[in-house]
């Protein structure tokens, strides 16, 4: 299961690369749960408002011939069947990069034969230069 989990991660990164709405659509399970923070604000959604906003993003950030900036250095597994992957997402916008960054803990797990993204906690809107500082380490403390 991990070799599958390994190919099926990379496809998915290629996905949210490319722009690729039906790629995300296959990942995100109907069950999906997601909370974003950003700044004092807190956003819960599920797999329908998730879509909406993959959609409306590829949209607006292919008109501005963006390019997504993601580092993923940790993927561990929690159970025998769900696997996390800490992400952090940016982006390049007329070929200058913005800003802000997102961390990204994705939660994906082994359903009905494929593997699914079930759940996300995303901190929203951190200064580009904190993400490029930021080590994350799977040592324990």
């Amino acid at each position: 299961m991990k070799e599958s989990f390994e190919q099926f991660y990379r496809n998915y990164l290629d996905s949210w690369r490319n722009f690729s709405i039906k790629g995300i659509e296959n990942v995100v399970s109907p069950k999906y749960a997601a909370r974003e923070i950003r700044g004092k604000e807190v956003y819960d959604f599920g797999y329908e408002e998730s879509i909406e906003g993959w959609k409306y993003a590829f949209k607006e950030l292919g008109e501005k011939r963006a390019k997504w900036i993601l580092k993923e250095d940790v993927i561990f597994s929690l159970k025998d069947d769900e696997v996390m992957a800490i992400i952090w997402a940016s982006l390049n916008v007329n070929d200058q990069p913005i800003e802000t960054a997102s961390l990204f803990f994705k939660t994906f797990r082994w359903e009905d034969g494929s593997w699914k993204m079930v759940r996300s906690y995303i901190e929203a809107g951190i200064p580009t230069e904190k993400m490029l500082s930021l080590e994350i380490t799977t040592k324990e403390r």
